[in-house]
């Protein structure tokens, strides 16, 4: 039996991989702007509020972490 490998070298310029960084800093920062938003939202609902939706008030950090990062 024959194996055929083959290897291509990419070259990645310096702008490529400096945006990059930016689009992964920028990903990072809007992730993060969710679970803030997430947060504060929550935690302004009455403990009523919560309860109609199922919510322990100490779940809320967990589910703004799904919310931002996913499972």
């Amino acid at each position: 039996m024959a194996y055929v490998n083959t290897t291509r070298a990419v070259q990645v310029s310096a702008s490529d991989r400096i945006s990059g960084i930016f689009a992964s800093i920028s990903a990072m920062l809007a992730r993060r702007r969710v679970y803030d938003r997430t947060i504060r939202e929550l935690r302004q609902l009455t403990d009523r509020e919560l309860s109609d939706l199922g919510i322990a008030r100490s779940l809320i950090t967990e589910i703004a972490r799904e919310a931002a990062y996913g499972k």
